[in-house]
């Protein structure tokens, strides 16, 4: 029988085709430059979208359920073959996602004239048919521990058809919709990130001599996760109530020592496992943000605090999996050069600056940086990735 390194080897299309990261992680970074200069031209006044949603509500929806998801699907498509033994999906079949992805974009965009509900039904097949293929490879190959990554991703498609609902009226994107999608995608930071954080940082620090090591897994890691759980559950039903709030301090105080507990400290002389850390840093203080938000609305707006999650600990730690991912599977050193470094930089300033916005002297120059910090990282990482992503694996097929 033919091994299955040897069939991904035999495969002869072209290399963007390869694997699932090499498309999605491309589009998803050239989709994260481009949405947000759309929305600093419609914030200013220079562009109308011949879309059905609401400025805010195309800016929200697009972040969530357009560039998040194509990240998750480059992600997942390559890390499930590991999980299972199976082949990845390559060629046609990764193509025909690929433009589903693509459609959901080109129908939002062009709402206006298809109409919604149209927009809605195409844009939101792509998330549950991603969960079909991953549900399919989950379950044919018996990965019971990764059944709650298909949980998280079907729920993550739920939250897209509620936006869809929400958005007849304006302001869905701060209602139910949103905030079951911002939950889903934070429980998979905490769930994927308390697995590679501390391995990769352990990995790492080894091979730097003696010192203190991540600690592994335990009962302290499953009580941290429930809080987030029962917090995120009452941040979705009720954002508002001050129990909500208290949750989320406590919530952000376990997650701030489970990230205290990794070692990070350590891992200052290599970006490319720092960035990791530093990404992960904006969960606890998301919790603490809209805590802020309830108790000291004069300091700090909720909108404003809300960024801490979907500018720092999205935008960051999709960044910094990305850029590792497309680096190890394409061959090459697993080390940040200046460039990738400085892409660090500029996504980890974007969330500070937009934090404070609302209550600063000169909200609309804050605005511009966090739009410099996130439209330089990511338009850099194309820059950078765009040729490893398109080219073929150095030595091996991947």
């Amino acid at each position: 029988m033919t091994s299955s390194a040897k069939r991904i080897r035999a495969y002869q299309g072209p290399a963007l085709l390869s694997f699932g990261f090499r498309p999605f992680f491309l589009f998803a970074g050239m989709w994260a430059v481009l949405a947000l200069c759309l929305w600093i031209l419609m914030v200013s006044g220079g562009l109308t979208l011949p879309s059905h949603l609401a400025p805010a509500d195309w800016h929200v929806h697009e972040m969530l359920y357009g560039y998040i998801p194509a990240v998750i699907a480059g992600f997942l498509l390559t890390a499930v073959p590991n999980w299972t033994g199976h082949l990845p999906i390559t060629g046609a079949p990764l193509l025909a996602l690929v433009l589903l992805w693509l459609a959901g974009r080109l129908a939002l965009f062009f709402s206006a004239f298809t109409g919604g509900p149209v927009a809605a039904v195409i844009d939101a097949a792509f998330l549950f048919t991603l969960a079909a293929v991953i549900g399919r490879e989950v379950i044919a190959g018996k990965n019971w521990r990764n059944l709650k990554v298909l949980v998280l991703l079907c729920l993550l498609g739920a939250g897209n058809v509620l936006y869809h609902v929400e958005a007849m009226q304006p302001g869905a994107a701060y209602g139910y919709g949103a905030r079951l999608g911002t939950g889903a995608i934070l429980f998979l930071i905490m769930l994927i990130g308390g697995r590679i954080i501390p391995s990769f940082t352990r990995n790492w620090l080894v091979k730097q001599g003696e010192g203190r090591l991540p600690a592994p897994f335990n009962r302290f890691d499953i009580t941290a996760m429930v809080a987030a759980g029962i917090a995120l559950l009452s941040w979705i039903a009720l954002p508002f109530e001050a129990a909500t709030a208290w949750l989320c301090l406590i919530a952000g105080s376990f997650h701030l020592l489970r990230l205290a507990r990794w070692a990070g400290e350590r891992s200052f002389a290599e970006p490319l496992v720092s960035v990791l850390h530093a990404g992960y840093l904006f969960v606890p203080l998301g919790f603490f943000a809209l805590a802020a938000a309830h108790f000291f609305p004069a300091f700090l707006f909720y909108g404003d605090g809300l960024h801490a999650w979907t500018i720092g600990a999205m935008g960051v730690m999709t960044l910094a999996v990305m850029s590792r991912a497309a680096l190890g599977h394409t061959g090459h050193p697993l080390t940040a050069g200046r460039g990738l470094a400085l892409i660090y930089v500029l996504i980890v300033l974007a969330p500070f600056a937009r934090l404070f916005m609302s209550i600063s002297d000169a909200p609309q120059t804050l605005l511009y940086l966090s739009a410099f910090g996130w439209i330089g990282a990511f338009g850099g990482f194309v820059i950078l990735f765009a040729p490893l992503l398109a080219a073929a694996r150095k030595g091996k097929a991947g």
